[in-house]
């Protein structure tokens, strides 16, 4: 697994992918962040990454699926998949090992914006006068939700040899998950009448509490178990070739 993880993250940057993804990342949010009036900090008149973490998950919404995409695709395409199962590995191995790679990246992609909360911190009034907790709380739910979008982009990936149908079902399913459960909660069908259980089912509802600070173990156990369930239907996807 190991080994399929350090190839992952060489082909990442021996090429120009992983780069252009960080670049398109951090310039995307610098501009939202520090130059765009509407949505800058520096207009906002309190110490808060607020904005930061309402963008962040719009923007990875098609950063991982442009990260994923190539992950199963491309070797199907190109044929490298038989040679890569012949190798003594198991599926979920290879699985797990493309999902950290990519996992690798996103975290990479993010951990320069901890200059942001450097930034605000200082230019808070006194100094220092920032939602710690919820900062960080925040920053955790982005990595949860980091791990839900690599997982769905994975099994997106598994299904095709071509990687812009990849893309394109991988940014349909996040979406759905991330936002398509709220839509469906506000409909006047399910108002007061199983609108709460229905929103819960998405990934916005739970990532919205982390950012409060409190670390609820339910959401926890709602990212983990999303990510599992992709996982596992990427190794099942993957085993269609034995039937």
């Amino acid at each position: 697994m190991f080994a399929i993880f350090q190839k992952e993250i060489n082909a990442f940057f021996a090429s120009l992918i992983g780069y252009v993804v960080i670049a398109v990342f951090l310039i995307v949010m610098g501009l939202f962040l520090f130059v765009f009036p509407d949505t800058s900090l520096l207009n906002y008149g309190y110490a808060t990454l607020g904005p930061f973490f309402t963008l962040a998950p719009n923007v990875l919404l098609f950063i991982i699926p442009a990260i994923s995409m190539r992950a199963f695709a491309e070797e199907r395409q190109t044929g490298a998949i038989e040679l890569l199962v012949t190798r003594p590995l198991r599926d979920i191995e290879i699985v797990l090992g493309k999902f950290l790679a990519c996992l690798a990246l996103v975290v990479i992609a993010l951990l320069p914006t901890l200059l942001y909360y450097y930034t605000v911190y200082q230019l808070g009034e006194p100094v220092g006068n920032i939602d710690a907790g919820g900062t960080m709380g925040s920053y955790l739910g982005l990595l949860f939700l980091s791990m839900a979008f690599v997982a769905i982009g994975l099994f997106a990936s598994s299904l095709t040899t071509n990687q812009i149908v990849s893309f394109l079902l991988a940014l349909a399913l996040t979406f759905w998950v991330y936002f398509g459960f709220d839509y469906l909660a506000s409909l006047p069908v399910f108002y007061g009448n199983g609108d709460a259980f229905i929103s819960g089912l998405g990934m916005q509802e739970h990532f919205q509490s982390l950012g409060r600070g409190l670390i609820d173990s339910r959401d926890v156990v709602y990212f983990l178990s999303l990510t599992a369930f992709f996982v596992l239907l990427t190794v099942l996807s993957l085993e269609r070739r034995k039937w």
